[in-house]
């Protein structure tokens, strides 16, 4: 199934916050992202509709299998991502904002040898530890 990249950063974001808060309900993805309250309950709807995410009684959010796999992924990426960005020589906030432009486009193929390289230690002098797992 093809997922937007919209929801791709939806489902990245219930995972932050559930790491960071432990519980997620949808006003605090309206607080993480900016977005408005009826665009983000549309969205979690949506999701929802999908099998990507359940909500109980008392609004929690939580991922499913689907939602959970979809969300690690484009968070590994966005991490990975953003430290070789950085082990280049870009600042952090440009390297974060450029990764999550590019962690939803890149190929697999392109992705795995980016990390393949970023974690074989050919990063350039001096960087290695920016990029270590």
């Amino acid at each position: 199934m093809q997922i937007h990249e919209s929801a791709e950063d939806y489902l990245e974001t219930i995972l932050i916050l559930r790491e960071r808060l432990g519980q997620v309900r949808s006003i605090d993805i309206v607080n993480e992202m900016g977005y408005s309250k009826p665009s983000v309950s549309i969205a979690m709807k949506r999701l929802r509709e999908n099998g990507y995410i359940d909500v109980d009684a008392e609004g929690f959010i939580t991922l499913k299998p689907s939602g959970q796999r979809i969300a690690q992924r484009i968070y590994n990426r966005h991490d990975l991502l953003t430290r070789f960005l950085v082990a280049l020589g870009v600042s952090r906030e440009t390297a974060a904002a450029d990764a999550c432009k590019i962690e939803h486009d890149l190929s697999d193929e392109t992705f795995e040898k980016i990390k393949a390289h970023a974690l074989r230690g050919s990063a350039p002098a001096g960087t290695e530890d920016a990029i270590d797992p």
